[in-house]
């Protein structure tokens, strides 16, 4: 199969494949479920952005939701659309093209800064997952952890800090919420290792995709009903913040940007490894980090590469 060359968007300086088709609203991202091969160990970008026509009621939740994508990817990857009534007919863009983040490729890993979970369930595999990560104050903690128990249809038993908000609100909370469809947790719960914190289903899944948990991972209903069977106890759970992920794919280097004020560099050369910049044969188009980095859209940008080794030549000698 000949490999499609990138080719510049005049307008927002995303890199697209040539030849992406626009699909109908009901097409869904078939990798959503069956995962992306990785054939070679050094690559680190993965999977192919598409667009699909919104109808007339579509909002970019609904299409976000069909091919498992949140609310911050959507509106990141599609700053001119409007996020509740796209209109019958748009072009949307759905972001289906990653870096990984810098970590070891076993169990989950979750980047925060993204709020996008990674699974590797055997070596060169990974799916990805959208999730809902801890507000300001609720904070999902950084570092490394392990699974340590699965519940198929929990209970919440909200702590007194949670119950003590909802009742400044005047929402009172039962000391004890049953398994059911009005269940935060939804109906599947994984158990860190950090204290008081799971990777859980939600009742309310139009919320996904967002900084809006008590500290716990959120997931849709439909992907933690897939991932639950899928990880045993004491599968390793990295969890990382990373705004700024470089990586290859082929000879190509990428950029994606996930940055809040907060993450702004100083300067460019900032978010690109000097093991990598600095690389023998490694150019860096310095300008095009810059842009990726303004634009900020959560997309991999073409940003470098690598000169290939030239081939030598072999005369077969006449005698």
């Amino acid at each position: 199969m000949k490999r499609q060359q990138p080719q510049r968007n005049s307008q927002s300086g995303w890199v697209v494949a040539l030849g992406l088709a626009l699909v109908g609203v009901s097409c869904a991202l078939p990798a959503a479920q069956t995962g992306y091969w990785l054939p070679n160990p050094d690559d680190s970008v993965f999977g192919q952005i598409f667009y699909v026509k919104s109808g007339r009621k579509d909002t970019l939740l609904d299409l976000g939701r069909r091919s498992g994508f949140g609310y911050d990817e959507m509106k990141s990857a599609n700053p001119g659309v409007d996020t509740w009534l796209p209109g019958k007919g748009t072009h949307v863009l759905v972001p289906a093209q990653y870096v990984l983040p810098q970590a070891p490729r076993q169990g989950l890993v979750l980047n925060l800064a993204e709020k996008r979970l990674y699974y590797f369930p055997t070596s060169g595999k990974v799916v990805t997952y959208a999730v809902s990560i801890g507000r300001e104050g609720w904070d999902t903690p950084l570092g490394n952890f392990s699974i340590v128990s699965k519940v198929k249809d929990p209970t919440w038993t909200p702590p007194a800090s949670i119950r003590a908000e909802h009742a400044e609100q005047g929402e009172i909370l039962p000391a004890v919420v049953p398994a059911g469809p009005d269940n935060p947790l939804g109906q599947y719960a994984l158990r860190l290792s950090a204290k008081k914190y799971l990777i859980h289903g939600t009742n309310k899944p139009w919320g996904l995709g967002m900084q809006v948990s008590h500290g716990c991972i959120r997931m849709y209903p439909e992907d933690i009903e897939q991932l639950f069977p899928e990880v045993p106890i004491a599968t390793p759970v990295t969890i990382v913040y990373q705004p700024f992920k470089v990586g290859w794919r082929d000879n190509d280097l990428y950029l994606e940007v996930h940055a809040k004020d907060k993450d702004k560099p100083g300067s460019p050369k900032e978010v690109i490894p000097t093991s990598i910049a600095e690389a023998q044969g490694v150019n860096v188009d310095w300008r095009e980090v810059r842009r990726a980095i303004k634009e900020n859209t959560g997309l991999p940008h073409l940003v470098g590469g690598r000169q290939q080794p030239p081939q030598r030549l072999y005369l077969d000698r006449i005698f």
